[in-house]
């Protein structure tokens, strides 16, 4: 039964490489020797252990710190679902920014007013009419882009009002959510996707290839990348789609 079960299981990750990666024996090969080392520290792991949930509304972000290092000091900064101002608190007394947040949850409107951080209440599907363009160095779209009904068109007018964007997300496409949903046929609960399906704010779930995609088909230059994976930071990969848990992506536009 055992060698049965482990040959369904080789079978699934076969597939998982297959729809991941290029039609590269030796890129797929690399793939499958980094997914063999992240399952075998998975299995070393004690049994029950859970990976510590990422912080989303505090002051530590694993992407706070590269937004910092990739934004120059005195620049206008544009935040878009800013939350409580976190960022662009952090960024205005670092980096001295010009800073501009805009955000549709009252409560956190407040938090803002509170932290001393410009903020307009709106609503981000409705777009960014009332900004000209390119009157922004950055504009930021920090793990908002997949609660958004309109994604595409608040990314347009991202490179149209800012000179260069800066997006996060999860990516639906990491081989931990592929494998829950494959074994347990419902929706994955994860580190990067942390919420039951009823109750989470996510109605776009995208992977990096999605975004790639979507990208390329409207006009929109991705310049670099950066991914959260394994709990190391490190610059964008052929494979990430596979193995990214969360991604950083600095765009303009094409």
């Amino acid at each position: 039964m055992a060698d049965s079960r482990r040959s369904w299981q080789d079978r699934l990750i076969a597939l998982l490489l297959e729809r991941a990666t290029p039609t590269d024996p030796e890129a797929a090969e690399r793939a499958l020797a980094r997914l063999v080392q992240v399952l075998e520290r998975q299995r070393e792991a004690p049994r029950g252990e859970r990976i510590a949930p990422v912080v989303r509304n505090g002051a530590h972000r694993w992407d706070h710190d590269l937004i910092e290092r990739h934004v120059a000091e005195g620049v206008s900064v544009l935040d878009l679902g800013c939350g409580s101002g976190t960022l662009l608190k952090r960024l205005m007394e670092t980096k001295r920014v010009r800073g501009q947040g805009i955000e549709i949850d009252a409560e956190n409107v407040m938090q803002c007013i509170a932290n001393g951080v410009p903020v307009f209440q709106t609503n981000l599907d409705d777009g960014l009419a009332g900004f000209p363009d390119e009157s922004f160095d950055y504009v930021v779209l920090e793990e908002t882009v997949q609660t958004l009904h309109r994604p595409v068109f608040v990314l347009t007018e991202m490179v149209r009002v800012g000179k260069r964007g800066i997006v996060t997300f999860p990516n639906f496409g990491h081989w931990q959510v592929r494998l829950d949903l494959a074994l347990s046929g419902r929706m994955p609960v994860t580190r990067a996707w942390p919420y039951e399906w009823y109750e989470s704010p996510n109605i776009r779930p995208l992977t990096v290839r999605d975004f790639q995609a979507a990208a390329a088909d409207h006009g929109i230059r991705i310049v670099e990348g950066q991914v959260l994976t394994d709990g190391q930071v490190r610059p964008l990969d052929a494979d990430d789609n596979l193995f990214a848990e969360e991604v950083m992506l600095v765009i303009e536009k094409a």
